[in-house]
Order: C-alpha cells, then structure tokens, then sequence
C-alpha cells in the first residue's frame, strides 16, 4: 500500500516540477501512475494534498542532505562550506519546494506553503547558528550574537538563491559557493 502512494508521490514531483499544481490535474497525475483516479483519491483528498505530501518529501529530502553532508567535515569552516553548496545543489534538484518557498502564488494559496516556509527558515537559522557557536568555542569566529548572525546570513542566502540556481546556466556552482564562502568568512575589509 505504502508503495503505491510512494509511486503516486513521485510521478506527481515530476509532473509538479515541469507544469506546476497549477496546471497538473489529478487526471494527468493517474494517467502517469498508470491507475485509476479512484486510486489516487484513496490515498489522496485532491492534488493539493499530493503537493502537500510533495513538499514535505522534498524538504526531508533537503534537510537530510545538508545533514549527510555536515557529518563528513569536521571544522566550523568546512560546515559552513559544506552547508551553503549542499543548500543550493539540493535546491536545484528539488525544484518543487524550491518554486514553493520562493513563489508568492503558492503560499498566498496554500496556507501549508507559508507554514513550511517559516519552518525551513528557523531549521536554517537554528542549523547555522550552532555552527557559529561551534566556531566561537573554537576561536575561529568572532560573533557578538550567533542567532542574529546566522538569520542575517540566512536572509542573504535567500537572496542569491535565484542567481545562483535559476540563472545560473552552469551545472557546476561549486566556484561561485567557494567564492561566497570565502567573502563571508574573510570579509573584504584589510586587516
């Protein structure tokens, strides 16, 4: 049973990520899955609710990477590192949440966007802010107030989401990471 509603979930992010809820229905979605769309409505009250499941498929699916890779490194540096190019390359590929926390359409629609939104956004900054107070205890970072710090870098990750992943042509953003990590733990000033 779970496998059928596992299956419906991923024909839908496919669907979801190339048209949109907007323009998938429910027909499309059973067509794909190759089963009725009494099947669907079985596990599923309407396409908002598979984009619901979606959603939240995708946001476990990023925070587990950021996760996985915040193990393998072992400085504060190299977590920030890790964290910001882990971030953005799941971003990339998890289009749907991507197009849902950056699109007033969806959370001015779907209440459960906005709720995801807020969430995602304090897991970062709570997230980074104990990397920041990892650096401190290690003498690495000098920061006044961790919280603020890392909502501040939170809020100017946010906003170069959509250069870096969306127009950004190249598959390969791993020099423009480096170049912002570098920026942001060196700063620019002359010391």
């Amino acid at each position: 049973m779970e496998e059928k509603k596992e299956r419906i979930l991923t024909i839908a992010q496919n669907i979801f990520s190339r048209f949109g809820i907007q323009k998938t229905t429910m027909d499309e979605i059973a067509k794909k899955a190759r089963m009725g769309k009494a099947t669907l409505y079985y596990y599923f009250k309407n396409k908002e609710d598979i984009f619901r499941e979606v959603i939240q498929k995708e946001s476990t699916i990023l925070k587990e990477n950021i996760e996985e890779e915040l193990k393998k490194v072992r400085t504060p540096q190299e977590k920030i590192s890790a964290y910001i190019l882990t971030r953005m390359k799941s971003l990339k590929k998890l289009i749907n949440y991507y197009e849902a926390l950056i699109t007033n359409d969806y959370f001015e629609h779907y209440k459960f966007i906005d709720e995801e939104r807020k969430e995602f956004t304090n897991y970062e900054i709570n997230l980074f802010e104990s990397i920041l107070i990892d650096g401190m205890c290690e003498n690495v970072f000098a920061v006044d107030n961790a919280k603020e710090t890392a909502r501040m870098i939170i809020i100017a990750m946010k906003g170069l989401e959509f250069p870096l992943i969306i127009e950004n042509s190249s598959d390969n953003i791993e020099k423009d990471i480096e170049l912002l990590v570098n920026i942001l733990l060196k700063g620019i000033e002359t010391r």
